[in-house]
């Protein structure tokens, strides 16, 4: 990663941004609602092993899907999508080939921890890995904002990540997976939503406000 303050960086935080938030959202978000619905058309109440995996296999061609069409309509693969997609295809090839949907729960735990790791690795050499990974997604913010910005995720990934251990811990496959699917989701948005004010008094313009709850990580 560049250093923020070179003048590659700077120039590039100055370019335009395209307006994409919400296909992205789309394409980070649509493979995992198609997990749930799978899983919840299998009937899960029959046997909820075999809807999880069936549910599984889905997630997996979802997932390569939405690299596709990212490539497509966005001419480019985020990296957080693409460690989506492979936490997804090996966690998920787990599950199916032993027949053990734990694989496919703890999924989220290794995305959120190595988020939290990569975010918190960035902050004690300077530099906001944040930025890196939203691809300057909020223009205008200084530097200030996006370390603020940095810590506040990466407090935010370490806690989901003990959470959905929790919640395996906890619960039945099928609530774990609607606490992921909308509870998750929910809690992001509005994370994402309560970091504005910060970002608004760090410089983000005006007119990225309202992208700022949809640019945020993947979920899956």
């Amino acid at each position: 990663m560049s250093d923020a303050n070179t003048p590659a960086a700077a120039t590039a935080a100055a370019q335009p941004r395209k307006k994409h938030g919400g296909l992205s959202f789309a394409l980070d978000f649509g493979p995992l609602l198609l997990f749930f619905i799978a899983y919840k058309f299998f009937d899960p109440g029959e046997n909820p092993v075999s809807a999880a995996i069936y549910g599984t296999a889905i997630f997996m061609g979802a997932i390569v899907v939405a690299l596709i069409l990212s490539r497509w309509l966005l001419g480019k693969i985020s990296p957080m999508l693409w460690l989506s997609a492979v936490l997804v295809l090996g966690f998920g090839g787990l599950t199916i080939y032993f027949g053990d949907p734990s694989f496919i729960q703890h999924k989220p735990t290794g995305i959120y921890a190595l988020f939290a790791i990569t975010i918190f690795i960035g902050l004690l050499r300077g530099k906001p890995a944040i930025r890196y990974l939203l691809e300057y997604a909020f223009e205008g913010l200084s530097h200030e904002g996006w370390m603020k910005l940095s810590r506040n995720w990466a407090i935010f990934f370490a806690a989901l990540a003990i959470a959905n251990e929790a919640i395996i811990a906890l619960f039945d496959f099928d609530t774990w997976l609607t606490l992921k699917v909308w509870g998750v989701t929910a809690l992001t948005f509005v994370f994402a939503l309560a970091n504005v004010p910060m970002l608004m008094k760090h410089g983000l313009a005006a007119d990225d406000e309202s992208e700022a709850a949809i640019d945020v990580p993947p979920q899956g």
